[in-house]
C-alpha cells in the first residue's frame, strides 16, 4: 500500500509517495493536504531541502522504479548524469545503445516518477535549450541554476 506526504517548497508542493519502505514517487502537486509523514518522507524532505540550498549533491534514499523495462533503463541512465552537468536526449539514447530511440527516450524522461532525485532536469533539448519538465520550465531552470552555483 502506498502512502504519501506533501511538503512545501519555494517552487510549490512535492508529494512523496512511499510503499514497502521505499520511495516510489516524488512529484510536484497542487494538493495541500499533508498526507502521512513517516521517517522516510521526513528524510527525503530533509535531503531535498539540503539540495535546494546547494548543500547536497547526491541523494541517499531508498527508492524503487515502477515502469516498463525501457523506461527503467532510461531512468537508470539519468542517475548517471553528474551533478552540475547536462545531457541531451540524444546522448541518453546513445548511452543506452539505442541512438535512434530519441523520441522514446524523451517520453520516458517525461514519465520519471522521482523528480529531482533522479535528475531528469539535467536533460536539455538537442540545441541546448530548456525543454519540457514535469515541474515546469521555471523549476527546471532554478534546479540547473542551483547546480551551476554550487
Amino acid at each position: 500500500m502506498t502512502s504519501f506526504a506533501i511538503y512545501p517548497f519555494s517552487f510549490g508542493n512535492l508529494r512523496i509517495g512511499v510503499a514497502d519502505g521505499l520511495i516510489v514517487s516524488i512529484q510536484k502537486t497542487n494538493a495541500t493536504e499533508p498526507g502521512e509523514c513517516t521517517p522516510l518522507t521526513e528524510r527525503a524532505n530533509a535531503q531535498l531541502t539540503e539540495y535546494l540550498a546547494g548543500k547536497r549533491q547526491k541523494f541517499d534514499l531508498p527508492y524503487r522504479f515502477h515502469g516498463t523495462a525501457f523506461q527503467e533503463e532510461v531512468w537508470h541512465a539519468l542517475e548517471q548524469i553528474p551533478y552540475g552537468t547536462t545531457r541531451t536526449c540524444q546522448e541518453i539514447a546513445t548511452s543506452i545503445h539505442r541512438p535512434k530511440a530519441v523520441r522514446a527516450v524523451g517520453s520516458a524522461i517525461g514519465k520519471n516518477p522521482l523528480l529531482i532525485v533522479v535528475p531528469c532536469h539535467r536533460v536539455l533539448g538537442a540545441n541546448g535549450r530548456l525543454t519540457g519538465y514535469a515541474g515546469g520550465l521555471a523549476m527546471k531552470k532554478d534546479l540547473l541554476k542551483i547546480e551551476a552555483n554550487s
